[in-house]
């Protein structure tokens, strides 16, 4: 009987090697999957150890650095819920970060805008991990990057996580910030958290 030899391991026959190359594809796609979130959370840690912000409320700055706007004007300019954009304003709020005031032009408009300490923290902050992505994806040609889209929807549904609700946001944990994160976040001042204390 023919036998070959795949990556250290003797393949007796076909049945075999269709199973072991199975096996190494499946984990070869993992550890690529395990790379994006190793990614996307050490960015996300470092934006938290280095800035005292979590992605979402990055997003929001950046979103408010084009002038003022109501809850649901943000929320539809950042692709989140209205409920979920409002909670990320409330802690930005609570930390001075961003103001809140009436429209002169409608007085029953309540815009939200960056606070002087918000602009200057957004001046501080790096990219968004997205953004680096973003640019990159631009450059390829149409057919690659539609073949990106439809493997990583694939993926998605092999999982089962098509169905779930998600922004178009390169950060690690939910959307919506944990509350001990803020608490952290302000006793710092805003600035860089305890060593060993962040988004895990």
């Amino acid at each position: 009987m023919t036998s070959l030899r795949l990556n250290g391991t003797v393949i007796r026959n076909v049945n075999d090697t269709n199973s072991i190359a199975d096996d190494y594809l499946s984990e070869e796609v993992l550890v690529a999957m395990r790379r994006l979130m190793r990614a996307v959370d050490l960015h996300s840690k470092r934006l938290m150890h280095s800035h005292g912000l979590t992605g979402p409320q990055l997003l929001v700055l950046n979103a408010l650095a084009g002038g003022g706007c109501t809850v649901g004007q943000l929320a539809r300019k950042i692709r989140l819920s209205q409920a979920t954009t409002a909670e990320i304003l409330a802690r930005l709020q609570k930390r001075g970060l961003v103001v809140r005031a009436r429209s002169e032009s409608d007085r029953r408009c309540v815009l939200n805008a960056l606070s002087p300490d918000g602009e200057r923290k957004l001046q501080e902050a790096p990219p968004l991990l997205q953004e680096a992505f973003t640019a990159r994806f631009a450059g390829l040609p149409a057919w690659e990057q539609h073949q990106l889209l439809a493997s990583l929807q694939r993926l998605a549904s092999l999982m089962d996580a098509e169905e779930l609700d998600a922004a178009p946001l390169l950060s690690s944990g939910g959307v919506v910030d944990n509350v001990a994160l803020d608490d952290l976040a302000a006793e710092s001042g805003g600035g860089p958290l305890p060593t060993g204390r962040g988004n895990y």
